[in-house]
């Protein structure tokens, strides 16, 4: 399992386990679960329950088990169960020994089922599964006895045992466990713990026609692990007294199920079925896509475990659902990049300066840090410098606006780790485009640095024109503009995709000590952000790069002025309603 990164903050379900743990219910003992289903890949919500699971083992000294929730292999594939142990490990968590399936439970739940019959707890029913919904009643009213509801225990056993052979068709007949459908809680009016689907599995092939249900594969498969604590998120919180209620009545070990909010991120979708959706309609390049929040996007993206940890740590455990900025979760990135990446320069966006004043056959090079704070860190390289360069193209503004630094007809600025410069000419194409700036530069501020003391307000990044070398970059951003997709039941979600969540660099130039750049290394382009070398997309010589976040967080003006609009537009609505009824 991942050491622990810092003292584990305290929450209500280690506040469970400490009382568990001072009173003796489970002798001291803490075995946790992660149970995924695997009908897709990872996201960012399991990997909240992954941090919290593993986390609680981990930091309890006990073990947390692997278990895939294999019980609808119509939707389950290999594919999926491979991706999910690669991306738990990745996050830096191991089972050790402790890998399971439910499918390893089949026969000991079909002998649970038959217990629970021949208890006169459980009959099997004919009715289909509209016929079930309408008569289960609604939260006013209660429900409506199934007219098969009062076979006899021997019935009910012959026809599940024929259910098992394969007698029925598919969706023909289901076992119900026979609690009350009066109950206040819907869950209990007589849920279904069998169905007949005739689909081959991936692990036990063609032996079982009939598939166990979660909600009673999920808490017999706890029972049989002797996991102590079943952490489940909010929505299975009806579901606990089903849970209890199977335990109950098998009189089997009985581990303790604690929900917790599941994640809410805002500018993205955290539902399976809708990331499927983006990848299945083509809106996103796949699952692994760098804006997708699964596990395999942020790591191709280039975020790091640790970051993912550090996020997840940060917004803590709660009971009450809430929404997080995706502030938090771009700002853990960022603390755990800043110390560890290397900087370095790239132009994005170049536009060409002369240097005027330089000759034309003289270059020479700068030391420059990989670490400009802590130099001996990382060391140095030499960064070229000739007479043509290249900087951003928005550094320049041929009419500066206020509070612009950068460079402008007739200032001067400093290049990073050389000169300062002047632009003196502005060159421009028979469409009036900016092609070239033609500048002049001061021998005697070699560094960057002016031996008269004189500043300047604005320090750009380049790279030499001549010794520069063309890459692929890629810039990703946020996959919503809207913090919550969802929120506008009228509307579809996808309405709200961010047509620049990813914009591509074509022209970008980098310093040449990046044209060897290692698959899976990441940088700081200063002044750009984070960049990470995708290893799917590059190739030796030939590195591609993804931003993985901006140096600091341009959302949120963006976020407030969005905010600031739609308050200004509510106050307008109210007030043109208010003058059309003192009209009226």
């Amino acid at each position: 399992m991942a050491a622990a990164e810092t003292p584990a903050p305290t929450n209500f379900i280690r506040n469970i386990i400490d009382e568990h743990n001072k009173n003796g219910r489970f002798d001291g003992r803490v075995v946790t679960r992660f149970p995924p289903e695997p009908n897709g890949y990872l996201h960012i919500g399991h990997a909240k329950s992954i941090c919290l699971n593993f986390g609680l083992a981990r930091d309890y000294q006990g073990r947390c088990h692997l278990r895939f929730d294999d019980t609808n292999p119509a939707k389950e594939e290999q594919e999926y169960i491979d991706s999910i142990m690669d991306d738990v490990r990745w996050l830096g968590f191991d089972w050790g020994e402790h890998l399971y399936y439910a499918s390893n439970y089949f026969d000991q739940l079909y002998e649970f089922a038959l217990k629970l019959i021949r208890g006169g707890k459980a009959y099997v029913d004919d009715l289909s599964a509209e016929e079930i919904r309408a008569h289960r009643g609604t939260l006013t009213e209660p429900g409506k006895d199934s007219p098969y509801r009062g076979r006899s225990v021997e019935e009910n056993l012959e026809l599940f045992t024929g259910m098992k052979d394969g007698q029925f068709p598919d969706g023909s007949r289901v076992l119900r466990a026979k609690i009350d459908m009066a109950h206040p809680n819907l869950v209990m009016r007589d849920p279904t713990l069998y169905r007949i689907r005739r689909v081959i599995h991936h692990r036990t092939g063609d032996k079982w026609c009939i598939y166990p249900m979660y909600d009673f594969t999920h808490c017999i498969s706890d029972s049989i692990e002797q996991i102590t604590h079943s952490i489940c998120t909010l929505e299975f919180e009806d579901n606990r007294a089903l849970y209890d209620w199977v335990l109950n009545q098998l009189e089997v070990y009985h581990p303790q199920q604690i929900e917790f909010a599941r994640l809410n991120l805002e500018f993205a979708v955290m539902s399976k079925r809708k990331l499927l959706e983006l990848v299945k309609d083509g809106h996103v390049d796949g699952w692994d896509d760098p804006r997708m929040l699964t596990i395999r996007g942020m790591r191709r993206r280039g975020f790091t475990p640790a970051s993912v940890r550090l996020f997840c740590e940060r917004i803590g455990v709660g009971k009450k659902e809430s929404w997080i900025d995706m502030y938090w979760l771009e700002k853990a990135v960022r603390d755990d990049l800043n110390p560890k990446v290397p900087r370095v320069m790239g132009v994005l966006d170049p536009i060409k300066v002369v240097l005027t004043n330089y000759p034309e056959d003289q270059e020479e090079f700068f030391e420059a840090p990989f670490f400009p704070d802590d130099p001996p860190a990382m060391g140095s390289r030499k960064v070229p410098f000739c007479r043509e360069l290249l900087v951003e193209r928005d550094d320049f503004m041929e009419v500066p606006a206020k509070k612009f630094w950068r460079l402008a007809p007739g200032r001067e600025v400093r290049l990073r780790w050389a000169y300062f410069i002047t632009c003196d000419e502005v060159i421009k194409d028979a469409d009036g485009n900016i092609v070239e700036l033609r500048c002049t530069y001061d021998p005697a501020t070699k560094g960057g640095d002016a031996p008269d003391g004189r500043k300047v307000k604005g320090t750009l990044h380049w790279v030499s024109a001549r010794h520069g070398v063309p890459a692929t970059v890629r810039l990703y951003d946020r996959l919503f503009t809207v913090p919550n997709p969802d929120a506008d039941k009228t509307r579809d979600y996808k309405e709200f995709l961010n047509p620049e969540s990813r914009v591509d660099m074509p022209g970008a130039v980098l310093e040449p000590v990046l044209a060897e750049a290692e698959p899976d290394t990441r940088y700081q382009f200063e002044r750009k952000g984070y960049f990470y070398v995708d290893p799917a997309d590059s190739a030796p010589g030939k590195p591609v790069f993804n931003r993985i976040v901006t140096l600091r967080d341009s959302w949120a003006k963006i976020v407030e002025a969005a905010k600031r609009e739609a308050a200004a537009q509510a106050r307008a609505a109210k007030k043109k309603k208010k003058q059309q009824k003192n009209k009226g």
